[in-house]
């Protein structure tokens, strides 16, 4: 017997599970998961492979920069901010071919196909797209990467093992018990999720679900890193804090190394990332020499980009990596957004913290409207939405070299929101393929 939209959006709320799968957090439910036309499904699952090649290449740039094989101001750059010791383990011989085993990418529908505005390296989401994948599948829905695809992947990268998160990440440690369970059920593991408190009998295989800059807060972390430099444990991803930083986008599009990337990628896909990583500048406050300027704006100062008009501000700023302000929507910065003062301050704050905390600048590529429908629950009812789209596909690489695409979790904003991220009035739906 059909069920009607509402009828589905009710039985996937009395789904969830009663733990939660975010703590003290919710989002409104779709009866439906959001279609993807044949041809952005094709990219989608392309995707993978040429993200896994670029974290690749970033890894084996860092690491010829640091062996001065490449330019050394390379290394020099991505470690600014870094403890040494962070630093040295991440130059070792154990941690030297690792790149992390979870790719996803925080993408952003636009009217042209999709652009990345970050890889996110340690992202969440992965229970609460699990879930919503096993839940839509079940209710007949034929959603990418199947019914246990997100199962599936995450189980491919470690037999067994423990998920260690922090107190900051403890948010999101609902989804991550959800999933060890689930996995568990399944007769895998066994996974365990442990708190960063432990000091003491870990399993060899762990999935680092904490951020490198929050290790001061970390009471294991000096066991974790002395076992991975001693060989005993692996962790995933890697405490590789240079792989974690936005400043890739930036030296991605810079001339002098461009026959690297084409090299190390191959001209098909670097031509393809081309069209999918926005254009990003490196906010550094040398000055140029006076015959000079900066490629893509055709400016020659950066205090020339503080003083754009609102109208040609269409330029993203974000603090690049290890900072408490690097994930989520902190220390994101839309131009077009601020007056100019609050502009022309953000800027000014980038430029000064450079030596310790560098910035890039991005392209903003503006999101398309979408229409899609939510569950009303106080009158059971479907209400429309228009909203923009930020899409999150999750990509696992069982041996770092294989690519298995788990599903994608599409988040649907209100179309008041220019900055797209989980919240209350977002739905949060899998994606399907377009019929």
């Amino acid at each position: 017997m059909n069920r009607s939209p509402a009828e589905r959006a009710a039985g996937i709320a009395a789904a969830i599970p009663g733990g939660g799968l975010f703590h003290e957090k919710s989002w409104r439910i779709s009866p439906d998961p959001l279609p993807l036309d044949p041809h952005l499904q094709k990219r989608l699952e392309k995707l993978g492979r040429q993200l896994a090649d670029f974290v690749t290449a970033c890894a084996q740039l860092y690491r010829m920069s640091a062996d001065e094989r490449q330019p050394p101001w390379i290394a020099d750059l991505l470690d600014r901010g870094k403890p040494d010791s962070l630093i040295a383990l991440q130059r070792g011989k154990p941690l030297a071919n690792e790149i992390p085993r979870v790719i996803r990418p925080d993408l952003v529908l636009t009217d042209s196909g999709f652009a990345i505005a970050e890889l996110d390296s340690v992202p969440g989401g992965i229970g609460l797209t699990a879930w919503l994948g096993e839940t839509y599948a079940h209710a007949g829905a034929g959603v990418l990467g199947g019914a246990t695809g997100m199962l599936d992947g995450f189980a491919s990268i470690f037999p067994a093992g423990d998920i260690a998160v922090s107190e900051e990440a403890s948010t999101y440690r609902p989804e991550m018990e959800w999933l060890a369970g689930r996995l568990n059920a399944r007769g895998g593991g066994p996974w365990r999720v442990v708190d960063t408190s432990r000091r003491n009998d870990w399993s060899q295989r762990i999935y680092r679900f904490f951020e490198l800059f929050d290790l001061p807060n970390i009471a294991c972390a000096d066991q974790l890193m002395m076992g991975v430099a001693g060989g005993t444990l692996s962790v995933t991803p890697p405490f590789k804090p240079a792989l974690e930083e936005k400043l890739w986008f930036a030296l991605f599009w810079l001339r002098p190394l461009q026959s690297f990337w084409i090299r190390a990628l191959g001209d098909k896909t670097y031509r393809a990332l081309q069209e999918v990583i926005p254009y990003s500048w490196l906010l550094d406050p040398q000055p140029l020499p006076p015959h000079a300027a900066l490629p893509g704006l055709e400016i020659h100062a950066w205090e020339e980009v503080a003083a754009f008009s609102q109208k040609h501000r269409d330029l993203i700023l974000k603090v690049s990596g290890f900072s408490e302000n690097a994930w989520g929507s902190r220390g994101v910065v839309l131009g077009s957004d601020l007056p100019s003062t609050a502009w022309e301050a953000a800027i000014r704050k980038a430029l000064d913290s450079w030596t310790s905390s560098p910035h890039i600048l991005q392209r903003y590529h503006h999101p398309r409207l979408v229409s899609h429908t939510y569950w009303d629950p106080s009158e059971n009812t479907i209400r429309p939405m228009r909203g923009r789209v930020r899409l999150c596909p999750y990509y696992f690489l069982p041996n770092g070299k294989d690519v298995h695409f788990g599903g994608a979790l599409a988040t649907i904003c209100p179309d008041d929101k220019k900055l797209l991220h989980g919240m209350t009035d977002a739905i949060l739906v899998p994606v399907c393929a377009q019929a």
